[in-house]
């Protein structure tokens, strides 16, 4: 019998100190806990970051678009332009840029007027324009347009349109010739007058947002006017 509840005693405490053992295994150690949060923590970083990287891409390619968008509106509004002015033409005594009298968009007759002006953001004239030389505006999210507080259309916020023409050799488009050039004529090369020569157009869209500290350059365009 005292054999028996010997026996009996042992079987008894087994149980006990097994479940004290599972209950001890349950939890998680500190260690354990602060390398969950370093992952977890790690993770939350990653996706943050990912998630600010898609936006500033997302943004870039909005204004890379808006920008490409700008410049073709100045490329389609000279293709009806005259390289010089149909009246005055360009001698070698001058000629290049505005002539008397043009002080707005509407003045503008060829394409040497443009060269230098800018449109927007503090630029020659208000701006950006589209291909009608009217102002591009600011639109609401319902797709209104944007009003000032004067109830006059604000126009797009930031964006600016320079234009840089240049006369150059119709031999050789990357080199520039001075406004007033004109070929002699030689062996082997015909003269050609000083109005007579291609011209290289350029339009450089920049962008400065509320933030930034100075405008930066989002697209350039160029093509050649031949002669």
């Amino acid at each position: 019998m005292r054999r028996f509840g010997v026996i009996m005693s042992i079987a008894s405490t087994q149980p006990v100190r097994q479940n004290a053992k599972a209950r001890r295994r349950g939890g998680f150690t500190l260690i354990e806990s602060l390398l969950a949060m370093v992952v977890v923590g790690i993770g939350v970083l990653a996706f943050v970051d990912a998630q600010g990287a898609f936006t500033r891409s997302n943004d870039w390619s909005s204004k890379s678009a808006t920008g490409m968008l700008l410049a073709n509106e100045i490329r389609e509004m000279t293709r009806t332009l005259n390289r010089h002015d149909p009246v005055t033409g360009l001698s070698t005594t001058g000629g290049w840029g505005q002539e008397g009298g043009e002080t707005t968009i509407l003045d503008i007759d060829d394409l040497d007027d443009l060269d230098g002006m800018t449109f927007g953001n503090g630029g020659t004239f208000e701006g950006p324009i589209n291909s009608f030389r009217q102002v591009v505006t600011e639109i609401n999210n319902d797709g209104s347009v944007m009003l000032d507080n004067g109830g006059d259309p604000m126009p797009l916020e930031g964006w600016m349109q320079r234009i840089i023409v240049e006369k150059v050799d119709p031999y050789n488009f990357l080199l520039v010739r001075s406004d007033t050039y004109a070929q002699p004529a030689s062996a082997t090369l015909p003269a050609i007058d000083a109005d007579d020569f291609p011209l290289r157009v350029t339009v450089i869209v920049s962008y400065q947002g509320i933030d930034d500290t100075e405008a930066r350059e989002i697209t350039s365009v160029s093509w050649i006017v031949p002669r």
